[in-house]
């Protein structure tokens, strides 16, 4: 999937007010996707949701364009991203702090050791990847933007790579997403280290895809003989290159 829908949404004081109200009535729980286009936007919005209750923990989206340095996303660099993450998790003082790393860097296990030794508790691997899509004929783009988000199964192989190469470094939980339709898919992540999964573009065609997942899984596991996703994990030698 290619999108440029960007991150719409409320705004953390209508959250507060209208989304988290609806949602603490589910028994599960609840991480708060937190981006912004400065230092002060990401503190802002943590220091509000801190004073809020039925949080589990929050997830920084480090691929945002930080407007006060001409632009440049604050996942691109070791340094941008201790200093945010570094920041955030003062503000968190009360919950868990995953960081959501962006694809397109140097050296992905370099910016995911900055991020642990600043206070993340997990990384999630990783954001969409720039892409696009444009018609020859009238000479323009096929999703209102230039450029967008590609997802889904092409970046399946790229990313699985991107979850084996930190895991290789850190020592904190790493939730892998990108191309996860089946119970198998689930594996392939755990086993290059993931401890956990999200699904999102199969849900755009299939609002049951992660029921189905999970319904599978118990299936998947008993195929190679093991009772437990801890047997999976990691399964990939680190040392394979």
């Amino acid at each position: 999937m290619l999108n440029a829908v960007g991150l719409q949404n409320v705004g953390v004081d209508a959250f507060l007010r209208e989304k988290l109200p609806v949602l603490r009535k589910y028994n599960t729980h609840i991480i708060v996707n937190v981006f912004g286009y400065c230092l002060e936007d990401y503190l802002e919005v943590v220091r509000k949701l801190e004073q809020a209750e039925g949080i589990s923990a929050y997830e920084l989206n480090i691929s945002c364009p930080n407007v006060k340095k001409g632009g440049m996303q604050f996942g691109g660099s070791a340094n941008s991203v201790a200093e945010v993450v570094g920041n955030a998790r003062k503000a968190a003082a009360k919950r868990a702090l995953w960081v959501k790393l962006m694809p397109l860097v140097t050296n992905i296990s370099e910016i995911a050791l900055a991020a642990e030794a600043a206070g993340a508790n997990a990384l999630t691997v990783a954001n969409t990847y720039p892409a696009m899509a444009i018609d020859f004929r009238t000479g323009r783009s096929r999703i209102g933007n230039c450029t967008g988000g590609l997802s889904g199964p092409a970046i399946k192989p790229i990313t699985l790579r991107l979850v084996w190469e930190i895991y290789k470094v850190t020592k904190v939980p790493i939730v892998g997403l990108g191309g996860i339709e089946t119970a198998e898919d689930v594996l392939d992540y755990m086993s290059v280290g993931a401890s956990a999964v999200q699904v999102g573009t199969a849900s755009f065609s299939d609002p049951k895809a992660s029921e189905r997942i999970v319904g599978g899984l118990a299936k998947a596991l008993k195929e190679v003989k093991a009772l437990t996703f801890s047997e999976i994990r990691g399964r990939v030698p680190v040392e394979d290159s």
